[in-house]
């Protein structure tokens, strides 16, 4: 008999599927023609438990990091422009809010290709970058962001407190689900962080996952899905508390957590007491809500596959925007392949002329749209949808017709 595997944080007993999506590949890799001939894709059992006395939903460890950001690593943030005003947005009213100038010293962990960055520097805030994956980090400095390439932990973080790194402001945007021990992770913020500096978290919030049937977030890249409930503990386990909250309409609906030293002055507001107080009500601190989330993702899976068979059956097109790692992991979730989606368009150089992972479809320029001239085009990245229908409406100009497919499909008008 298998042993359940340990709570990543609390290391109690995972005896609760929350999620269990089959064998995928990895959400991020996508293939060239070569690697495609092989034949000789690699796929991962994608397993999704929640812990019952800390309620962490955790994916199964099955992919070592470095499988995930190596140099081939394909998501860069810049190329998302709501993501990047998103970006510029915070900088300012950080800026604003905690009156950092240039004596300030800015971090951010996971800080991808200098996005977010970039709008401290722009006005003379020193800024430190800390990326895994290097051609990331290389497309950061590039754009004048200085970036070193390693993996944030306890251990680094000590390593740079050494050196004198010590930051007024830290920053770790939809990172905190990417790390496979979070304890550990956060542990190092305690280091770099001075003594009243403060550090902010943004991730997608599980609740909304949760009620939205948001399934496609879930991919190996993501060990972790959060609440408050469990962000307070794993923070608190390491000498860190937060001390406000902001809901933000990002990836979905997500968190943004102000948080500090737990000998800090910083005085707890009321929105982080209402937050509390709705996840509660939700039932998060129960094991009963996260039961019958399976049907629900099967329900919306059996609604795809059914306007895929009409479609096929009206001799209609469908290809896909976005090749987005939500995006594949709905696609496989669902079996698609090129003989239903006939190509997906991506604004990314690094992803076009590949294929995606799993359902191989073709990733071309947004420049072919005219040339294949979809009838429906199915956005995957819904976060993006209105950035998308905005720029790419001409595709009514042939009748062509955007399409929602979660959590049930949408035709839009």
């Amino acid at each position: 008999m298998t042993e359940a595997p340990l709570c990543r944080f609390c290391r109690a007993p995972l005896t609760h599927t929350f999620l269990d999506l089959g064998r995928q590949p990895l959400a991020n890799s996508y293939l060239t023609a070569d690697e495609l001939a092989s034949g000789r894709e690699q796929s991962y059992p994608l397993h999704v438990r929640v812990c019952d006395r800390c309620f962490l939903v955790q994916a199964d460890d099955a992919v070592p990091p470095q499988a995930i950001f190596d140099a081939g690593y394909a998501y860069f943030s810049s190329h998302a422009s709501s993501w990047v005003e998103h970006a510029r947005r915070y900088a300012q009213a950080m800026i604003t809010r905690f009156g950092l100038g240039p004596d300030s010293l800015v971090v951010e962990v996971a800080s991808n290709d200098g996005y977010l960055l970039q709008h401290f520097a722009a006005t003379d805030i020193p800024v430190l970058g800390i990326e895994p994956a290097a051609n990331t980090a290389e497309a950061a400095r590039a754009r004048g962001v200085p970036t070193e390439v390693m993996f944030f932990n306890d251990r680094s973080g000590c390593e740079l407190a050494a050196r004198g790194v010590r930051a007024d402001l830290m920053a770790a945007n939809n990172v905190l689900a990417h790390v496979p021990d979070i304890a550990d992770f956060v542990a190092g913020f305690r280091h770099v962080l001075k003594d009243e500096g403060v550090l902010t978290f943004e991730f997608p919030h599980l609740l909304n996952l949760i009620e939205k049937v948001q399934f496609d977030t879930i991919y190996h890249e993501h060990f972790s899905y959060l609440s408050l409930l469990v962000g307070e503990q794993v923070l608190r386990a390491n000498g860190l508390r937060p001390f406000d909250v902001e809901r933000l309409a990002t990836h979905g609906g997500s968190l943004r957590l102000f948080v500090c030293h737990m000998g800090s002055g910083r005085a707890e507001t009321d929105a982080l007491r209402r937050l509390r107080a709705d996840e509660a009500a939700a039932g998060l601190d129960r094991i009963a809500t996260y039961r019958g989330f399976t049907p629900r993702v099967e329900a919306v899976r059996e609604d795809f596959r059914a306007f895929l068979a009409t479609a096929r059956g009206e001799g209609r097109c469908v290809a896909a925007y976005g090749a987005a790692a939500k995006g594949n992991t709905f696609l496989n979730y669902c079996g698609t392949t090129s003989a239903d989606v006939v190509c997906a368009f991506d604004v990314s150089p690094a992803k076009q002329d590949r294929f995606l992972p799993g359902s191989h479809i073709p990733v071309r320029s947004p420049r072919a749209l005219r040339e294949v001239r979809p009838d429906y085009l199915l956005i995957l990245p819904w976060n993006l949808q209105e950035e998308i229908v905005g720029q790419h409406a001409h595709i009514r100009e042939w009748g062509g017709r955007f399409v929602m497919a979660s959590p049930q499909v949408r035709v839009l008008s």
